[in-house]
């Protein structure tokens, strides 16, 4: 999402991260991956259950996939923090407004799913 962040502001929209972890993950999180938009955290799960998102069971955590991922994502530089108390919530990306309609949903199907950016990007209305 920080890679299209411009775009998404030049089209009128504005991203908000909310992940799972304490306050001081979020800080690290915005800081090592330079993040230039809001970072709120959901360790107890409300906004992610609000939202239906589901969770991963462990086993699924210990996929292959999942750790090819996990070391792809090192090696590109990014670093992998300690994990919050719900390790296993999957995430999601949500296309709002104007108002409370809801333009754009992908559900993450395991934790190496994301929303296609292309996608996110064709759901804003200025698109």
């Amino acid at each position: 999402m920080r890679d299209i962040h411009s775009e998404v502001t030049a089209r009128g929209g504005e991203i908000v991260a909310i992940g799972t972890g304490s306050v001081r993950y979020a800080q690290a999180f915005v800081d090592d991956e330079q993040i230039p938009y809001p970072v709120f955290v959901d360790d107890e799960g409300d906004a992610a259950a609000a939202a239906a998102v589901a969770v991963s069971s462990f086993v699924g955590m210990f996929h292959p996939r999942t750790w090819k991922a996990t070391r792809a994502t090192r090696k590109r530089g990014h670093k992998v923090h300690k994990a919050g108390k719900r390790v296993t919530q999957l995430g999601a990306t949500f296309v709002v407004g104007p108002g409370d309609h809801v333009r754009y949903a992908h559900l993450d199907a395991d934790s190496t799913d994301h929303a296609p950016l292309a996608d996110v990007l064709a759901a804003l209305p200025n698109a």
